[in-house]
Parts: structure tokens; C-alpha cells; sequence
């Protein structure tokens, strides 16, 4: 089988799908299935289906498009705040789109108005974490213009934590959202439906008993395709972490020393590298590199390999003090992590194998 290659188990992440979901359910969340992570891949995505995901959110139009179709069911949500020069096509792929301009808002309520459609619209509050979003004393005065507004169905108020900024959720930062949408109802008697409090990271919260009472909506990736949580630097409990590895094929295998020979400037990648002098050690190269994945973030099965670096086309590995018997053609696997993941799912290079 063609090397590289990604080898992803759709039976357990459909499992994982089926498992956030109840424990969502639960507690009264409802769980908006995030595929960008897979770049909407039609069979990923069916296994969210399958696992009971309704509701599904990506960040490029592309990837929704794909979704809508594949025939994949469900309201489609644009999760990364809406480019003026692509709301026409926000009205045409998505349902709902998370916003913070009110100038982006009125374009698309416009835009909505002449496709003879109405668009939802989730305001995204910025709680802490200094990524997107209005300021919280300025939710009240932008959902007054929002609520004017032809062409738009003001659905809620949402937050992001962890990616940016990397505050974590709290009860705090969660019942902000809380707060402001009583505010909301008491000033402008404005009652609506959805509170979108986090992502992965906040399922943390959920299991602690500490997620203000009120947010009805998490948009989750990662725990449904790894069963981890990076930023909270986790796993989730009952959930499946194999549902991914990658495959490697080995190009050369040589005794060469281990620091190199010659006045060492910048690599391609404009750094000075580092190296230690440990003699004569027996190196593996593999046909992947920088151009698939951060080669420094990819984990070996076999703990007793070290990577040394890569260059754009090659993964250069010391498999020394390994027992494993290395050579050309050899397949050496790898665990995945969400940013592998991420960078193996986008490249073409990197072929997709259902398992």
C-alpha cells in the first residue's frame, strides 16, 4: 500500500462521536460536530453522522461545500468569523455563521435578502482570550443594530477559549455569557436560543461540574476525532485515542556521523540547527517532510526511535538503540496529534486510507 499514508478507524470515531454527544446531552448541550480538523472528508463525516451529530462547522466554505454535496444532512455553521469578499457564498454553503462586525453582519443580511433566504448569526463575545469577538460591554448596543437588521435571524451569543490567547474556560468566563444574555432580555427583551460556550476544551468543565448553568452549545473537533484534549492536555475518558497513524516508508538507512561535517549556516527553513556529538549512529530517512507535517510534533511507535529533524521531502530518524530491524521499504507508524493531524489531512501527499 502506497506510502505515505494516514490509516483512520471510521468505527471508533463514530464511537467518540456518540459518546460526546451523550455526555453533552446530558447536560442539556447540544454538540456542533467540527470537521476541518479532516477537511470534511465525506466518510469522516459520515461517521459523525452515524455517531448522532446533527449539526456540523468548519471554518472554510470550501470544506462546507463539500459537506452540503456529499449529502451530508444537518445545519451548516461557518465557525471562522465571515470575509466580506465571500458573504455571498456564506448566504448560498451555511446556515449559521459566528460573527463579531457589525459591517460583515449587514452585508450578509443584505446578501440573504436578495438569495430570498434568512441568515443565522451567533455573536461571538470575546471573554479573555483576545482571538474574535466584541467586547462584552458592547454585546447590548451591537445585538440592538443586529435585531434591525433585514435578512438576519439573530440566534445567540457564542465564546472561544484556548486557541489563541490560551485561557482556559472557566465558570467565570462561561457565565459571562450567562449574564449578558439576561442582560440582553432585560434591556431589549430579546430572548433567543443558543449560547455557544467552547469547544473541546471546555468538556473539562462539563465533567467538573462547574460549566455556568445556561450554555447549551459546545462546537467539538477534537475529542470526536482523537479523544484528547490538547489545550487542557488530556484525554477524554471512554473515548477512543487510536482513530489515526500515520505510515512512513523508509528510503535509506547509513552509519553516518552524527554531527555534520563543514561550517554549518541557516537550513532551508531560515534556522541554525543544533547538534550533538554522539558518534557514529545509524540514521533512517522517510519519504515525509516539513511540506505534510511539523515533523518535530509526530510521535514513533517505537519509543527507542529519536528524530533527528526534516527537511521538506525527508524525516531523518536515529534508530540506533532500537531492536527493530530498519531498511529501505521498511513501513515505520506513527501516533497522531491534533496539529499532525491537521497538516496530514490538508496535504495531498499524504494518502487517506479508511480502516
Amino acid at each position: 500500500m502506497n506510502c505515505p499514508r494516514l490509516e483512520i478507524d471510521l468505527e471508533k470515531i463514530k464511537q467518540n462521536a456518540s459518546l460526546i454527544k451523550r455526555k453533552c446531552e446530558k447536560h442539556g448541550i447540544e454538540v456542533v460536530g467540527v470537521t476541518k480538523g479532516f477537511c470534511a472528508y465525506f466518510p469522516i463525516a459520515k461517521a459523525y453522522y452515524e455517531g448522532g451529530i446533527r449539526k456540523f462547522g468548519d471554518s472554510r466554505l470550501v470544506n462546507i461545500k463539500r459537506l452540503v454535496e456529499s449529502g451530508i444532512r444537518g445545519d451548516k455553521y461557518l465557525i471562522r468569523i465571515p470575509m466580506m469578499s465571500e458573504v455571498d457564498e456564506v448566504v448560498r454553503w451555511t446556515d449559521v455563521s459566528l460573527n463579531s462586525e457589525l459591517k460583515v453582519i449587514k452585508a450578509l443580511g443584505e446578501e440573504a435578502v436578495l438569495q430570498n433566504r434568512v441568515h443565522g448569526v451567533i455573536l461571538m463575545v470575546d471573554v479573555g482570550d483576545l482571538r474574535e469577538g466584541v467586547m462584552p460591554e458592547d454585546v447590548v448596543d451591537t445585538v440592538k443594530e443586529i435585531s434591525d437588521m433585514k435578512g438576519i435571524k439573530f440566534l445567540g451569543l457564542g465564546s472561544n477559549v484556548g486557541c489563541f490567547g490560551g485561557v482556559l474556560p472557566s465558570r467565570e468566563n462561561t457565565r459571562l455569557l450567562v449574564d449578558l444574555a439576561e442582560e440582553l432580555h432585560r434591556k431589549l427583551g430579546i430572548s433567543f436560543s443558543i449560547l455557544s460556550g467552547g469547544n473541546t476544551v471546555s468538556l473539562g468543565l462539563l465533567e467538573k461540574g462547574e460549566l455556568a448553568e445556561g450554555i447549551n452549545q459546545f462546537r467539538i473537533g477534537e475529542a470526536i476525532l482523537l479523544g484528547t484534549d490538547s489545550t487542557g492536555n488530556r484525554i477524554i475518558k471512554g473515548a477512543h485515542q487510536d482513530t489515526m497513524r500515520l505510515v512512513a516508508e523508509v528510503v535509506e538507512v547509513k552509519e553516518k556521523p552524527s554531527v555534520p561535517v563543514g561550517q554549518i549556516g541557516k537550513d532551508a527553513f531560515g534556522d541554525i540547527p543544533e547538534f550533538e556529538d554522539k558518534g557514529i549512529r545509524k540514521r533512517a530517512i522517510l519519504a515525509l517532510g516539513r511540506q505534510d507535517v511539523p515533523v518535530e510534533k509526530l510521535i514513533p511507535e517505537d519509543e527507542k526511535i529519536q528524530i533527528l529533524g526534516g527537511s521538506s521531502d525527508h524525516l531523518i530518524l536515529d534508530v540506533t538503540d532500537s531492536g527493530e530491524d530498519y531498511y529501505p521499504g521498511k513501513k515505520v507508524g506513527f501516533k497522531i496529534n491534533y496539529s499532525t493531524m491537521l497538516a496530514l489531512m490538508t496535504s495531498e501527499y499524504v494518502k487517506k486510507v479508511y480502516v
